[in-house]
């Protein structure tokens, strides 16, 4: 499924058994839901739930991500515990572990032109 219009508090968007591409601002107080992965190719300040339907090999990739929830397979990290400086409003993806803990892992992307 693909957006191409911000998100605006309020707003929620599932994408049942597929992966949702977002191509403008995903705001806070909106929510982005997808069974697979999440691209948001803008600043993620909203809500971004991938895997939904408990896809723990589901990721969610921003191009900014400054967000008030992020959820893979229902392991969820709030704004209350902020992310790292190396990440936070930069480029970065979230995934869940490989050891079975049911921790997230976020991680700085590289983008060359």
């Amino acid at each position: 499924m693909v957006i191409d219009k911000p998100l605006r508090s309020g707003q929620k968007v599932y994408a049942r058994g597929c992966d949702l591409v977002v191509l403008a601002m995903v705001n806070q107080g909106a929510e982005v839901v997808a069974d697979g992965n999440i691209h948001v190719y803008a600043p993620l300040r909203g809500k971004a739930m991938a895997g939904a339907s408990g896809n723990v090999n589901a990721r969610i990739f921003s191009l900014s991500l400054e967000p008030e929830l992020i959820s893979i397979a229902g392991v969820y990290r709030t704004s209350e515990n902020p992310l790292p400086a190396n990440v936070h409003g930069k480029p970065a993806q979230v995934q869940l572990s490989n050891d079975g803990q049911d921790k997230l892992l976020i991680n700085a992307l590289t983008i060359s032109y």
